[in-house]
């Protein structure tokens, strides 16, 4: 998960970085895209059989829509050479906040700060509902977006990068103290 997780950063699930996604699973502090989950200590026995499917489908439903686009009709029918046809449908409010923010970049060099913090706190969301679902963690994920500076709850790595002229490096152009921990999930 941490690697995919900087891989989508910098790709079209964030565009939030210029720097290469490195080839570790290790955590790295002076990336841009960090997650964590912390190793349980016990996972309840009984939660495995239910929490995977059953108890994240409120998740999924509310995720299917923001991140895949929650539509997928599918139909098979013959056409007249006789071959089968499927029709399926899925752009999310992700994929559009990114194509958004890639515009808006291409144009003028700046991610715009509330764009940025809300497809940040989009994923974050997703990625909370992936460790619970993949039964890293019994904590069952809120129903939100935790937009912008650091997760709440998580540790402080300390000050974000210095930039030329003391200025925190800002991959949305303006001058922050919370860069740094704000890509974090």
């Amino acid at each position: 998960m941490r690697w995919t997780w900087r891989v989508h950063h910098y790709g079209y699930s964030a565009l939030g970085t210029d720097r290469y996604p490195p080839f570790t699973l290790a955590d790295l502090p002076d990336y841009p895209a960090r997650l964590d989950v912390p190793h349980p200590e016990r996972l309840s026995r009984g939660l495995v059989l239910v929490k995977w499917w059953l108890l994240a489908i409120p998740h999924y439903l509310v995720l299917s829509i923001l991140v895949g686009g929650g539509i997928y009709a599918g139909s098979q029918a013959s056409s007249p050479d006789g071959t089968e046809t499927e029709w399926s449908s899925g752009l999310g409010l992700l994929t559009l906040l990114v194509l958004i923010a890639a515009v808006g970049v291409l144009f003028t060099g700046r991610y715009p700060r509330p764009l940025y913090d809300l497809v940040v706190g989009v994923n974050r969301w997703a990625l909370r509902v992936t460790a619970y679902a993949a039964l890293m963690t019994d904590r069952y994920p809120p129903f939100r977006l935790d937009m912008g500076g650091a997760d709440p709850g998580a540790v402080p790595t300390g000050p974000p990068p210095a930039a030329p002229g003391g200025a925190a490096a800002s991959p949305y152009g303006t001058r922050t103290d919370d860069v740094a921990a704000g890509s974090q999930a």
